[in-house]
């Protein structure tokens, strides 16, 4: 059964930092790739990093770069986010995904879009960026 389990949410103050996890199981990690997505109150859901552990390609959108590093243990199948400098603008819930099974993502950056193709998410958790 395939499972991802986000966990290292919590409430920061700006320019504090925090690290997500996402636990997967269920699939091989190093062969499909990871995003991060997240979506605030009264937004559509968006992409913020993916990452394909198999060759190391990672991808951030505009609002990451800089900020936000995904890595990949796949000894420990986790995927973690590290968030420095947060803003209160990257208050949402975040979550992870895989295109497990299909694998059909493209993490790139030549890619038309690196957040279609997603088939399974994690339930989410919750980053509030406030004083």
């Amino acid at each position: 059964q395939v499972q991802l389990v986000e966990s290292g949410g919590g409430l920061v103050q700006p320019g504090g930092s925090l690290r997500l996890s996402c636990a997967v199981s269920g699939f091989i990690l190093d062969t499909y790739v990871i995003g991060w997505f997240r979506q605030a109150p009264g937004k559509e859901r968006e992409g913020v990093s993916c990452i394909s552990s198999n060759d190391g390609n990672t991808y951030y959108t505009t609002s990451a770069k800089g900020r936000f590093t995904i890595s990949s243990d796949t000894a420990k199948n986790t995927v973690y986010l590290q968030m420095n400098s947060l803003k209160p603008e990257d208050t949402a819930v975040y979550y992870c995904a895989t295109d497990y099974p299909g694998g059909l993502a493209t993490c790139s950056s030549r890619s038309y879009s690196p957040w279609l193709h997603y088939d399974n998410w994690g339930q989410g958790t919750q980053v509030t960026v406030s004083s």
